[in-house]
């Protein structure tokens, strides 16, 4: 992405088929005349059985942070339970805040969509959202992830996605939002876009709602060009555009950070195959080929895509393509792509690639200052099997008196206090809205205080959240339901 001419990278060859793939596509560059300077070291599941928690070892974290540059396998991801991701750990670890997951229409690759001549990136940020990975039980019954979106996480990716849009000649950047119901979250991202688009007036800037964004990358998706999303709808996505264009086989990806970049396939571990030299390597020989361009090495980088799609066209098919031919193992295919280097395509035209302006890391603590703000009231979440009639008037109780009174309460996001005419389904994890009795008056932090005491002698409470005003505004959202 960035103009350098470092060619020093940390190498993790990883779990599964990830040593097979790296050591394929670490071939092809050698051959397209690229000397690298290679520190090989570990993550992932050796990592984990050794017992430590965060999969990435120390001496991978120095390296990583000497060479700037990553290029690894896949790892192996605990699911459900014990450790976290080390793939996120190494994303967040390094502030690596924009994946740019690219797909493209491949010669004899076939699917569905393989008249469309598809060339769509996805632009995804990497490390906020729900992937902040900040979760608590709430109650033994219900569990909450804090859904955590940035004005800064969202300049830093919509500025990622607009110069990628420019340095490849693109002319069309998509921003896919659920903000029509997660007016904050999401429409933090949606507001960040449309402030920033006008520094951009040759790219063609568009809102979509992401899940009609998905409904036509189904329909229709030779209309897309970039999209640039938030991390969770940006994986699915990102999963969806590599599904239009043969499978996860076929994605190469780049978390960029101002610092450190990592490259990557997308693709999974495949433990089942591990070994067997059938795995396809294109997924991380197009994603080595990023990290060249990243590393000043462009014609390099084209050289070997060229030679990829030319080996396509020459009919060279792995197992998970071949269908009822003979597939070529991975070391065949890895051989057919070094023999074609230097030619190339004569029917799947190369996009030009120009340098991406990555963001710079800012030392100094990010933030919004408003020109007004004042604390009205306070969200208290309690765990009661109460109904909600009942608890409503046990809370007025307990806070008669105080300088704060109960607005309503609602039952996982719908108001059910006052009492409503519908039936909606109870779980023992109540919102209490408390607001000043003076609205003009701020709620202060004894008056918050007071309120906590009175509740918690006969109420078990698990957090508190103060409803602010930024600049006049509320900045918090209504229940479902609340007038």
């Amino acid at each position: 992405m960035s103009a350098s001419t470092n060619n020093h990278i940390t190498v993790v060859p990883g779990d599964g088929i990830g040593p097979e793939v790296v050591e394929a596509a670490l071939r092809v560059v050698d051959a397209a005349g690229v000397k690298l300077q290679i520190e090989r070291c570990e993550a992932g599941s050796r990592v984990f059985a050794r017992g430590d928690a965060t999969g990435v070892p120390q001496e991978t974290i120095d390296s990583v942070k000497r060479t700037g540059v990553l290029l690894k396998g896949p790892l192996e991801t605990p699911i459900g339970y014990g450790a976290k991701s080390a793939n996120v750990t190494l994303r967040k670890l390094f502030e690596t805040f924009g994946n740019i997951r690219p797909v493209r229409t491949l010669p004899g690759v076939k699917t569905p969509f393989s008249d469309r001549n598809l060339d769509i990136v996805i632009v995804r940020e990497n490390v906020e959202d729900l992937y902040s990975g900040v979760e608590h039980m709430q109650t033994p019954g219900v569990a909450q992830c804090l859904k955590l979106i940035s004005r800064n996480g969202c300049e830093k990716i919509v500025r990622l996605a607009f110069e990628f849009a420019v340095a490849e000649g693109r002319k069309t950047l998509h921003c896919a939002t659920k903000a029509n119901i997660m007016k904050l979250t999401e429409g933090m991202l949606q507001r960040t876009f449309d402030d920033i688009a006008p520094e951009y007036p040759d790219i063609q800037a568009r809102q979509i709602l992401v899940d009609n964004c998905a409904h036509q990358l189904a329909m229709r998706p030779e209309q897309f060009d970039v999209i640039v999303t938030t991390n969770m709808n940006g994986d699915i996505l990102s999963d969806l555009t590599s599904g239009l264009t043969g499978g996860l086989g076929f994605a190469p990806s780049a978390n960029i950070g101002s610092r450190v970049s990592i490259f990557e396939a997308v693709h999974g571990s495949a433990p089942d195959i591990a070994g067997k030299n059938v795995a396809n390597p294109t997924a991380l020989v197009f994603s080595a080929a990023m990290m060249l361009r990243h590393i000043g090495e462009g014609a390099a980088a084209t050289s070997i895509e060229h030679a990829v799609i030319y080996s396509f066209e020459q009919g060279i098919r792995t197992g998970d393509m071949a269908g009822t031919a003979k597939a070529a193992s991975t070391t065949e295919f890895t051989d057919t792509v070094i023999a074609n280097l230097g030619k190339r395509s004569s029917i799947s035209a190369q996009r030009e690639h120009g340098h991406v302006k990555v963001p710079p890391m800012v030392e100094s603590v990010e933030c919004v200052r408003p020109g007004s703000r004042r604390v009205v009231g306070a969200d208290v979440f309690l765990e009661s099997v109460l109904m909600p009639g009942e608890l409503g008037r046990k809370v007025e109780s307990l806070v008669a008196g105080s300088a704060l009174k109960l607005a309503g309460i609602a039952n996982r996001g719908t108001a059910v206090y006052p009492e409503v005419e519908a039936k909606v389904g109870l779980v023992d994890h109540y919102r209490c809205r408390f607001l000043s009795r003076d609205a003009a008056k701020d709620a202060d932090d004894s008056q918050l205080i007071d309120l906590m005491q009175r509740l918690a002698g006969e109420l078990s409470w698990m957090h508190v959240e103060k409803l602010q005003q930024f600049d006049g505004e509320d900045a918090f959202s209504k229940s479902a339901g609340q007038a």
